[in-house]
C-alpha cells in the first residue's frame, strides 16, 4: 500500500444537501436573522465530505467531522461488529474507537484495503 486507502460517504449524498441548500435559500432572506439557516447546508456538506476512515502503512485513522483518531496498527486488537452493523476498531487497551461510514457488509474490503492486517470472519457453521 503506497498511499492511505480512503472509505468514505457516497458523493452522491451531496444531491439531497444541494436540495437542502434550494430550500434554505427562499427562508434565508425572510427576516435579519435568517440568513443563519445557510449553515445548515454547509454543515452537512462538510460532515458529507469529511466524516470516513483512512488506512495506511502506519495503521487507522477514523475522521470526524472536526477531529479525527490515528490508531497505529501495533495498537490494533481487532474489529467489532456492533448490533446495527456498524464497525469498532477495539485497540489492545481495550478500548473502541467507531469507525464511521464502514459498515458490517463493508468488512471485506476493509481487511482488503488493510493488506491482511484485518482479516475477515468466517460465516458461522450452520
Amino acid at each position: 500500500m503506497s498511499s492511505p486507502a480512503r472509505l468514505r460517504m457516497n458523493r452522491t449524498a451531496l444531491v439531497p444537501v444541494a436540495l437542502l441548500a434550494l430550500c434554505t435559500v427562499p427562508l434565508a432572506f425572510a427576516a435579519g436573522w435568517t440568513p443563519v439557516l445557510l449553515l445548515i447546508p454547509i454543515a452537512v456538506a462538510l460532515w458529507v465530505l469529511r466524516v470516513g476512515v483512512d488506512v495506511s502503512e502506519e495503521g487507522v485513522t477514523a475522521r470526524s467531522t472536526f477531529g479525527q483518531r490515528h490508531v497505529p496498527w501495533h495498537d490494533v486488537a481487532g474489529i467489532r461488529v456492533a448490533p446495527r452493523g456498524d464497525l469498532r476498531l477495539v485497540t489492545t487497551s481495550a478500548t473502541e474507537i467507531r469507525l464511521p461510514v464502514v459498515r458490517a457488509r463493508d468488512l471485506p474490503r476493509l481487511a482488503e484495503v488493510s493488506g491482511g492486517r484485518i482479516a475477515v470472519p468466517a460465516p458461522p457453521a450452520q
